[in-house]
């Protein structure tokens, strides 16, 4: 390659791919450009270098198959135009991850300084935001305060806390990798302090599936790491302290956190899942998976078909129609908008992470082996926390969670293929 082409195909995606982490917080604007113009790079670098060997693989083979059926599910829908939206260029995610895959090839540990780096600096950006958000009733650019949710440069958008939880184990992936080469921030001191105050942080934007999504991941690293669990450990310990302080102190928080939540589980009369809210959303989900059970209604369709007097879910109670953008929901808006062969693509992706997770556990507990590396399973978790089913979500095919989605997924399918024994998925 000549000086210019390795400009090209490599430094500009790599700096790129490492800036998305920060992109992120701007909205889905920006990083989903990124992705595209990194996509885009790729499938040139393909045809003009012959990379091909990179889509022979599970992954790929799998992923296209799943592209397809979307689409398919598309043209077969009564408005073809608005899925189109979703699922024309959805291809662009897998391709990504590829050259992902590539770029950590040719230059690993750039790749990784710059993302580990970006990923620390927006870090610390959002928690000197978010608590001075909380500390002052609004933050840095004037953001106020709502309902005591801290939401920091996300303005009205309460998903601080879902970039955080979704971000965490990537971040903590590659402190372990860093850590072990001695490269950059050999501190554990300091990464301990981001990390308490993010999970700190997740706490107060009142955001329960984050919190939800922190205390699982937190779960999957401290039974399955092998040399960082009491570092894990400790920054936990130290979390709950603070968070049972602030909850002393600002019984709001612990109200909308842990009472709202109590109270909903233990309702007895009238079964619900999360909320009646989400309970009447579901049901009409459900109703269109039952109408149309192999192709769906078509990739973001759920917005037009809910209007539908068929599908609404009226109670004495509640009286209104169960209708939204989307069913908040992973796999039932799966069901609904893409059939059971598209639900099953994804649940097929989730238990197969789920068996090898298992397999893990097994053979560290009883053969004293581990599968995977602890870099290799703080990846594997984030893809779990975007996968989960049974939790409220975003929209499956929302730019800006399709971005955080697949970001982790080229990483994974790098350092799987550095260990033979465990890579028959992506192979």
């Amino acid at each position: 390659m000549s000086r210019v082409e390795k400009f090209f195909f490599i430094s500009l995606p790599i700096i790129l791919t490492s800036l998305i982490p920060a992109l992120l917080i701007t909205g889905p604007f920006l990083p989903d450009l990124v992705i595209s113009v990194c996509a885009i790079i790729f499938l040139i670098n393909t045809f003009k270098n012959s990379l091909l060997l990179y889509y022979k693989n599970n992954f790929f083979y799998f992923f296209i198959i799943f592209c397809i059926w979307i689409i398919m599910s598309s043209i077969l829908s009564k408005n073809t135009l608005l899925s189109f939206q979703s699922s024309l260029f959805y291809f662009r995610f897998g391709i990504f991850s590829l050259s992902t895959w590539y770029l950590l090839n040719q230059n690993e540990d750039k790749l990784i300084r710059y993302t580990y780096l970006v990923i620390l600096f927006s870090f610390l950006f959002l928690i000197f935001d978010g608590f001075y958000q909380f500390y002052f009733n609004k933050n840095i650019l004037g953001f106020p305060l709502v309902e005591h949710r801290i939401s920091s440069f996300f303005g009205k958008e309460w998903i601080l806390g879902s970039y955080l939880s979704r971000f965490y184990p990537i971040f903590f992936a590659f402190f372990i990798l860093l850590k072990k080469e001695n490269t950059i921030l050999k501190n554990h001191f300091l990464v301990g302090l981001v990390l308490i105050a993010s999970e700190i942080l997740i706490y107060l934007t009142g955001e329960r599936t984050a919190f939800f999504y922190l205390n699982l991941g937190a779960f999957f690293l401290l039974v399955q790491l092998k040399d960082f669990r009491l570092f894990r450990l400790i920054t936990l310990i130290v979390t709950i302290i603070f968070i049972i302080f602030i909850s002393e102190k600002k019984p709001e928080y612990k109200s909308r956190m842990i009472d709202e939540t109590t109270k909903q589980i233990s309702k007895t009369s009238n079964f619900e899942i999360f909320s009646p809210q989400h309970q009447l959303i579901y049901e009409a989900a459900y109703k269109m998976f039952i109408d149309n059970k192999i192709i769906g209604i078509g990739p973001k369709n759920f917005r037009v078909r809910c209007q539908e007097p068929r599908y609404f879910t009226n109670r004495e109670e509640i009286a209104k129609p169960s209708c939204e953008t989307h069913p908040h929901n992973t796999y039932l808006q799966l069901l609904s908008e893409t059939g059971l062969v598209g639900f099953g693509f994804v649940t097929i992706t989730f238990l197969t992470i789920i068996f090898y997770c298992f397999k893990h556990l097994f053979m560290k507990y009883f053969r004293k082996k581990h599968l995977f590396s602890d870099i290799q399973l703080s990846l594997l978790i984030a893809i779990i926390i975007s996968l989960w089913p049974i939790a409220p979500s975003g929209n499956f095919f929302n730019n800006w969670l399709s971005v955080i989605y697949y970001f982790p997924v080229g990483f994974l399918i790098f350092f799987l293929k550095k260990n033979i024994k465990n890579n028959s998925f992506f192979r």
